[in-house]
């Protein structure tokens, strides 16, 4: 493999993992699989030679079977002629209720535990 022909390669990595994290309800990609780039790791992908795997998260009361059917057809146009399959690895929640609490920590008085 020439110095190009791995520059494309991380080039074509790196627009699926975005044309992924661009559908709406994605939250990430999932850190189970990576693709192994010089210097870093792209999570949530594995591209072989016929087949592309997608490992997302989606968040919580997303429509997962649309949301896997949009990610497959955002990718499909990039995976170069390979079979697209979609894996919903995980859901993600905003918890309002901890951030609120943690708010409420920060500003409670501590108590003197040498009274």
């Amino acid at each position: 493999m020439t110095a190009v022909a791995a520059e494309d390669f991380a080039a074509g990595v790196d627009a699926i993992a975005d044309a992924v994290l661009a559908v709406p309800g994605v939250t990430g990609l999932h850190h189970g699989t990576a693709v192994l780039l010089p210097g870093r790791r792209v999570p949530g992908l594995r591209l072989g030679d016929t087949d592309c795997e997608v490992h997302a998260t989606v968040a919580w009361g997303a429509d997962i079977p649309a949301a896997a059917a949009a990610i497959r057809a955002a990718v499909a146009p990039l995976a170069a002629g390979r079979t697209v399959a979609v894996f919903i690895e995980d859901l993600t929640v905003e918890d309002a209720t901890s951030e609120a609490t943690a708010a409420a920590d920060a500003t409670a008085p501590v108590a003197n535990k040498g009274d």
